[in-house]
């Protein structure tokens, strides 16, 4: 009873200085009742696990003094010797100079210190690339586009030289719908291929008037590369010639561009039983001035290629990489889900329905587990086409995602989960 006679004495005190001084009162008797919240004290945002560092300030101590550095003098001259030699006759002791003119130099000496560490980290950094990684100023590209007539084997030789399969190839002709991206890197030395729809020439001798925009795209892209292989096919130029594909090599062979060098690639030369013949070709556009050499090759079995390799490489100049050598970009991977798609379609799919399917990427996503779903739709203009495309049961269009999903784990080594919906435009 006498310590609750104390307390409310204690309180009315508080109280009354608290009227009288006009303060807040006392907190300390306020911690006392548990059910009286602390009004002095910054209430949490969130709860107890909250913690907000503005609702708080912290006071500045005017007593403390800023630390004095605890180094040795001797030391110290030694530094500034071999640090600042022109500062040498300049330097004065601490008991000459003042502290204004110390805190100065300190300051100075500071950034050119900070200035010295940081230069030798950037030096040190540089040197200690990586495996496979290229100064920028010791980089080498080359952008080399591959044209000719369809069905010549363009898309079979960007897919060996990249060493994957970037574009579609099949046996049917104008398999290339739109520019195709390879990349070969080796050493110092990126070459960029870009694989091009199938061009032909009228007998005016200008291009056709196609009505997709992407084969005009392809010709208006010509004179943008680098290094110009005109590629056909030599084993059907010997059974049965086409005037077709003599007019474009010779259209592309007559006048030479002297931002571009081009060369002349007889491909499919496995398939010719008489090697003398080839020479017989090569004498046949050997007076074009534009073509600078001329290559025999096998773009699918790889002979030859080497050699055409080889002068690509010579003909990098210093220019930085486009393209990163290591992972392949999220929109490179798009468009070889819808190349090995379409490549299956063709071989499965005949006459023109495969040519009339409009073709989307609808869905790429990235699931947890480290997979890929992958959705694409096949549209066409018509009901008799889209029952052809599915097949008895969902035969054929079954067939055709299985293939195409089994290819797509092997190139991008990871589960893939493939969609394909054939539906009625």
């Amino acid at each position: 009873m006498k310590a609750f006679r104390s307390l409310r004495i204690l309180i009315s005190i508080s109280r009354t200085t608290a009227t009288t001084s006009r303060c807040k009162p006392h907190s300390f008797l306020r911690r006392l009742y548990s059910a009286q919240p602390n009004l002095d004290e910054p209430a949490s945002l969130n709860g107890d696990s909250a913690f907000d560092s503005s609702q708080y300030s912290v006071p500045e101590d005017p007593l403390k003094k800023p630390k004095q550095p605890n180094w040795d003098k001797g030391y110290r001259e030694r530094v500034q010797r071999e640090l600042f030699p022109e500062d040498k006759g300049k330097l004065k002791s601490p008991e000459e100079s003042s502290e204004e003119d110390e805190e100065d130099s300190e300051i100075d000496r500071s950034r050119m210190l900070a200035k010295a560490l940081l230069e030798a980290a950037l030096e040190s950094a540089d040197d200690e690339l990586g495996e496979g990684e290229v100064r920028e100023e010791d980089q080498k590209s080359l952008n080399v586009g591959i044209i000719g007539p369809p069905n010549a084997g363009k898309s079979s030789l960007t897919n060996f030289m990249v060493g994957t399969k970037v574009a579609a190839a099949s046996r049917k002709t104008n398999t290339t719908t739109h520019e195709v991206l390879g990349v070969l890197t080796k050493g110092d030395t990126q070459v960029c291929f870009f694989d091009t729809p199938g061009l032909m020439l009228k007998k005016s001798g200008y291009g056709y008037k196609d009505i997709k925009a992407r084969v005009q795209n392809a010709w208006t892209s010509v004179d943008l590369f680098d290094v110009l292989i005109v590629m056909f096919d030599v084993h059907r130029h010997l059974s049965c010639p086409d005037s077709r594909v003599i007019r474009l090599i010779t259209y592309m062979g007559e006048e030479a561009n002297p931002k571009q060098k081009r060369i002349l690639c007889m491909n499919k030369v496995d398939l010719v039983e008489k090697k003398k013949d080839l020479l017989k070709v090569a004498e046949e556009f050997q007076n074009l001035p534009a073509y600078e050499r001329y290559f025999m090759i096998s773009g699918l079995k790889g002979s030859g290629v080497k050699d055409l390799s080889q002068y690509l490489m010579d003909q990098a100049v210093k220019k930085p990489w486009e393209e990163d050598p290591f992972t392949m970009s999220e929109e490179v991977m798009k468009n070889i889900s819808l190349e090995v798609v379409r490549e299956r379609l063709l071989d499965h799919v005949h006459q023109e329905v495969p040519y009339g399917v409009e073709h989307r990427l609808v869905d790429w996503r990235e699931q947890r587990d480290g997979s890929l779903r992958i959705e694409q739709h096949l549209i066409t203009p018509k009901l008799s086409q889209r029952k052809i495309l599915v097949g008895k049961g969902g035969a054929k269009i079954g067939r055709i995602g299985i293939e195409a999903n089994e290819e797509l784990r092997r190139i991008m080594n990871r589960k893939v989960h493939l969609i394909l919906k054939v539906l009625l435009k």
